[in-house]
This record gives structure tokens, C-alpha cells and sequence, in this order.
């Protein structure tokens, strides 16, 4: 599948992610054949709480390690998995609390979390690379009273683009 005696595209490349999550994006390759990329940003869900849908947003740190292979000239897949840690929020869930019987606004939680990633990166004969990717997860939500919720988190595709350099 992957050509085992290519070198890692380039070492290092920053620049921004768009799609399930909006992102300012870091990738380096400590050695040939892996690489580590950190993004910083923001991710829209929508989430069922309670049997009604509502939106949610999160601010993470995701942190992915990738097997990197060569298919043909410029063209590079990868595969791997990693975590991530912020914190995610609805703005407009409201839900009745057990020690008070009016309804509260349900505010900022804890977020943790583990996905996969899949792609394909695209390293032009300049300074640019471009990926598009897959990161299904699974996330889990926590707030000051250590009520825990948890469910599959959807990265559906996202496009990154970098500037890469040594």
C-alpha cells in the first residue's frame, strides 16, 4: 500500500483546518514515516441530550499520530489516532437540575476525548501541502458535578493547508 523507503514529505508545517473543525494546525515528522500534528480550534456538533437535538459547540487541543506512507509523486497517505482535551458548551440547553426544580441553562463542561484519523496529504512542489481527513471519535463531557456524558463524536471531512518548511 505505502511505498516503505520514501521520506517523510517535509518536516515541519503550520497553517489552518476547516470543516467539522475550524483550526489553527501544526504537523511535524520527528522521523520518517510518522508524524505528529496539533490542531487548535473550535468543532460544531449537533448532540441529542435528553431525546432533543441541540447544537455543541467545543474548544479543543486534538493531538493525532499518523503513520505517513508515499503513493505516488506528491501524493501521501496516513492513518493513526489520538486525543484530545478542552472544554464544549450548548448555548441554548436547558434542563431541570435535581436539587432545584427551575430550569437551568446548561453551561460550560469539560471535554476529553479519543479518535482515528484517515487522509490524504498533497505536498506541491512549493512550500504547500494541502490534507483532507477523517476523525471519528468518541467524546466525553464532564461539568462541576462530575456528571459524565459520553458519545461517538462525528469529525466528518476536513481540509487542512500548510506551509511547510525544515
Amino acid at each position: 500500500m505505502f511505498q516503505a523507503n520514501a521520506q517523510a514529505p517535509y518536516r515541519h508545517g503550520i497553517g489552518a483546518t476547516v470543516g467539522s473543525m475550524q483550526a489553527f494546525s501544526y504537523k511535524t515528522f520527528p522521523a520518517d514515516h510518522f508524524a505528529i500534528q496539533l490542531d487548535l480550534g473550535t468543532k460544531y456538533n449537533y448532540s441529542i441530550i435528553a431525546g432533543y437535538g441541540s447544537t455543541l459547540w467545543t474548544t479543543e487541543l486534538a493531538t493525532s499520530f499518523m503513520y505517513e506512507g508515499h503513493f505516488v509523486k506528491g501524493l501521501y497517505g496516513f492513518v493513526g489516532g489520538g486525543v484530545s482535551l478542552g472544554f464544549s458548551w450548548h448555548p441554548s440547553v436547558t434542563y431541570y437540575n435535581s436539587t432545584s426544580p427551575e430550569m437551568q441553562t446548561r453551561n460550560i463542561m469539560g471535554k476529553s476525548g479519543a479518535h482515528g484519523i484517515i487522509g490524504l496529504e498533497y505536498k506541491f512542489g512549493i512550500p504547500l501541502a494541502l490534507q483532507i481527513d477523517f476523525r471519528p471519535g468518541y467524546r466525553f463531557q464532564f461539568n462541576h458535578e462530575v456528571t459524565i456524558n459520553h458519545t461517538f463524536d462525528w469529525g466528518l471531512v476536513n481540509l487542512g493547508v500548510r506551509y511547510t518548511f525544515q
